[in-house]
């Protein structure tokens, strides 16, 4: 066994309720690319991460995501790329960090199964 146990996250589930109306959010709203589905599964790509949309087989499996953070390049472009396709934002873009030149920017938003997801953008200034 090498030195690192873990090598990298290589999917992450998200529970959904509906699963067609959390495909098509996923799939048009954030244009991530749909590998495949099931009667109850939907598997996109996210540049070597796999996002995982499931029905949960057991209530005590319903309950909401992790909050997951996509980086984008421009906040502010993507931030009104999605308001235009009707995603509910928490917040508008901000601040959240600043860490020597490098400031992270943050925008969190609702999918259509009310997890929370967000925005990130980090550049140098």
């Amino acid at each position: 066994m090498g030195k690192n146990l873990i090598q990298k996250v290589g999917q992450i589930a998200v529970p959904v309720k509906n699963l067609d109306q959390a495909v098509h959010f996923y799939k048009e709203k954030l244009e991530l690319p749909l590998l495949f589905t099931t009667n109850v599964l939907a598997f996109f790509e996210c540049n070597g991460l796999r996002l995982l949309l499931s029905v949960p087989e057991k209530e005590e499996f319903s309950h909401p995501s992790s909050i997951i953070y996509f980086q984008v390049r421009d906040i502010n472009e993507a931030y009104g790329d999605l308001l235009n396709k009707d995603v509910t934002f928490i917040d508008e873009p901000h601040l959240i960090a600043k860490m020597g030149q490098t400031e992270t920017w943050m925008a969190f938003f609702k999918d259509s199964e009310d997890n929370t997801l967000a925005l990130m953008s980090e550049f140098e200034v």
